[in-house]
Formats: structure tokens, sequence, C-alpha cells
């Protein structure tokens, strides 16, 4: 491998590469609300499983509801569903409900969450603890259920074609997968010895 020529420059960029979620939370009065949350990450439970984690920045009511109720579906975006992550990144809830485009809800099928329809990968969550950290809050969230796309059959916990879920990427704009390059060990030994 060639060295990469690099440069150090201010602290200031932002270049954490983030996979796009919806997130679907209860309102108090059960009407569905959603907001697009690019903090999503998991951790290692002390148990065999593993955690989500999601930050959530300000008073957004999406926040609030989790707050409240700590359910949330976390349903991950297609480069199709962009309209709608766009749309409810724009259109708060204090302004009404966010129905001025149309999109299919459907409640979850172990939790009593909102779930996007157009989602082919969707987390059925409930919090587990949560961290404050100045205006954010951080969910550490046990997985109840996750609903993929029927055209995934994987073999093992690793073996989800992404390429098949054609997820919307964000570092401060929108990117999205073209192509899978191959598995773990694929890249040690290209000549198979």
């Amino acid at each position: 491998m060639e060295k990469c020529n690099r440069k150090s420059v201010n602290p200031i960029y932002s270049m954490c590469v983030q996979p796009s979620f919806i997130i679907g939370t209860n309102n108090e009065d059960g009407t569905d609300n959603f907001a697009p949350i690019t903090w999503v990450s998991a951790t290692q439970e002390e148990s065999e499983g593993y955690l989500l984690v999601i930050s959530m920045f300000g008073t957004k009511r999406t926040k609030q509801n989790v707050i409240r109720t700590g359910l949330l579906s976390v349903n991950l975006v297609s480069t199709e569903m962009l309209p709608l992550m766009d749309y409810f990144g724009t259109k708060h809830a204090i302004d009404g409900r966010k129905n001025d485009i149309e999109y299919g809800v459907s409640r979850g099928e172990i939790l009593d969450i909102p779930t996007l329809d157009a989602s082919r990968w969707v987390y059925e969550c409930e919090v587990v603890r949560s961290v404050e950290t100045g205006d954010s809050a951080t969910f550490f969230c046990k997985i109840r259920n996750i609903q993929m796309d029927e055209r995934l059959s994987p073999k093992d916990i690793f073996d989800i074609d992404l390429t098949v879920l054609d997820p919307v990427v964000y570092s401060g704009r929108y990117h999205s997968l073209d192509k899978m390059l191959g598995g773990i060990g694929d890249f040690c030994n290209p000549d198979g010895k």
C-alpha cells in the first residue's frame, strides 16, 4: 500500500460516517411521531447480545417521547426514503402532525410502536439505560425484535448484504453504497492460502 499524504487541519470537521435512521415514537395522544437520527451505533451487552446506542440532541419531541415511554422503532433509511427523511428533518412536531406527504405506517410486531412500511430493516427497541451529556441524551436500547427485508437470508449474524438494504450513509451529506467488497478474512490471504 502506498502512503497517504495527509495534512493537519483545524478540528472543526465532522466526518463521522453514520447510517441514517428514522426514529418512530408514540406521542402522548397516541399519534405517531418520526424524526431522522444519525447518531446510532451498537455496543456489547453483558450477556451475549448487544445494545443499540442512540444519541439525540436538543428538545425534540422524539427525544421527549423516548424519555417518557422508553420505546422506539429504529427504521433504516434506504436511498428511496431520502425524501421522507428530509421531510421529517425539516418539519417539526410543534408545527403539527407530519402528514403533508404520503407514507405507510404499521405497528411493531413485538412492541406497540410505529414503524415505517418503506424501511427494509427495523429495530423494535426498549431503553434499558440512558446517559445525559449536555443537551444530548444517549439511550442504550435492548433490541426486542428485528424486521428485515424478506430478500435477505443471512447465514450468520454478519451475513447481511447492505446492497439489498441500500442504506443512506450520512457525514454532513448523504451518500450511498454501490457494491459489497467481501467478508472478514477475504483480504488477508487474497490467493486463498
